[in-house]
């Protein structure tokens, strides 16, 4: 994986990146071939994808505004993270940071929910459900977070497993099929699911796949920062 792009001297955007080493294929938020502008990345060391889902983020504070900091002094005018869990981070950052900050693709749920029918809402599937809380909903304004259905891709053949576990393989054609899964279940027992957000920053690459299968229009982290760049 590359630190930043080759354009990152010109970046507007800077991106703190989980410490990780699983592959970084093509449309994840980690592959700077993925964005059509260039972008700058800065590791946040010790925070593993471990420690942002499955524990306690806040945690991990300190050295995200100290990443965040020297990639803003970089010339950076909006900071993201790679990871959707990290919303419980989004006050202390901007606070911090004194610039827009874009912490999860889950800030996007209200927008999304504007744009629908009336009789139809946004689902989102996760890379874990049982670790994601009212708490990080409530965090982007979302009042009634047990109103959103949520599927999670834990139990699947490969893709929560190889990110949680931070493996450095990943078999690309298995962890399609899990979000493919994911999307099935969620849109047979939801069926008034209008649209489908993702929120692991690692699904984008499998968002075309779930938007032919499904119909509905799917948005993610890479929808959520291509807008968020257009402002910077």
């Amino acid at each position: 994986m590359r630190a930043s792009s080759n354009r990152a001297d010109k970046a507007k955007l800077g991106i703190l990146m989980l410490d990780t080493q699983f592959p970084r294929i093509l449309g994840d938020v980690g592959n700077p071939d993925t964005w059509p502008f260039p972008v700058t990345y800065k590791i946040v060391h010790g925070a593993s994808p471990d420690r942002a889902i499955k524990q306690d983020p806040r945690k991990l504070i300190e050295p995200f505004i100290e990443a965040g900091q020297e990639l803003v002094e970089a010339g950076c005018k909006g900071i993201a993270t790679t990871c959707g869990f990290l919303t419980l981070l989004q006050d202390d950052l901007a606070r911090a940071l004194a610039v827009p900050v874009a912490t999860s693709a889950l800030q996007q749920i209200l927008m999304i929910q504007a744009i629908l029918p009336p009789d139809k809402r946004v689902g989102v599937i996760t890379i874990s459900k049982a670790s994601l809380t009212p708490a990080h909903f409530q965090a982007v304004g979302v009042a009634a977070p047990e109103a959103v259905p949520v599927v999670g891709t834990e139990g699947g053949r490969e893709f929560s497993a190889a990110i949680l576990e931070n493996r450095d393989t990943l078999d690309v054609d298995a962890s399609r099929l899990d979000l493919l899964d994911a999307a099935s279940k969620l849109v047979t027992r939801y069926p008034d699911v209008g649209a489908i957000l993702l929120e692991c920053t690692n699904m984008p690459p499998y968002a075309n796949d779930i938007r032919n299968a499904t119909g509905l229009p799917v948005y993610s982290i890479y929808t959520h920062l291509c807008w968020f760049h257009a402002g910077l």
